[in-house]
């Protein structure tokens, strides 16, 4: 599955747009505990641990909206875009990874 930030494919014909496709993932509260109780894995002032479960968030959410996306009979996803969110307040420190781009099938 093509996923692109562009609005088009370069030299590709779009054949048809199937609509919105969306991914979510949620990073939960208990993951900062769990990285900062125990010991530290800091580098160059950056949290590696913390960096790697962001990357792992971010991966299930790209994937959730690829498979939206082939289930509408897509091979692309164009216009993607990402977005991180502090849900905060009952969520703790919660954070949701979203994803969401339009589906379409293109000539390869």
């Amino acid at each position: 599955m093509l996923v692109l930030t562009t609005p088009s494919i370069q030299g590709k014909k779009i054949n048809e747009y199937y609509g919105l496709v969306t991914g979510e993932s949620l990073l939960g509260a208990n993951v900062y505990k769990d990285m900062f109780s125990g010991v530290r894995d800091v580098v160059g002032g950056r949290t590696s641990a913390y960096e790697e479960e962001l990357k792992k968030a971010r991966e299930v959410a790209l994937e959730s909206m690829k498979e939206k996306a082939a289930d509408k009979g897509a091979n692309a996803v164009i216009g993607v875009r990402l977005a991180y969110h502090n849900l905060g307040g009952t969520m703790g420190n919660t954070i949701m990874v979203t994803v969401f781009g339009t589906a379409v099938s293109y000539e390869e």
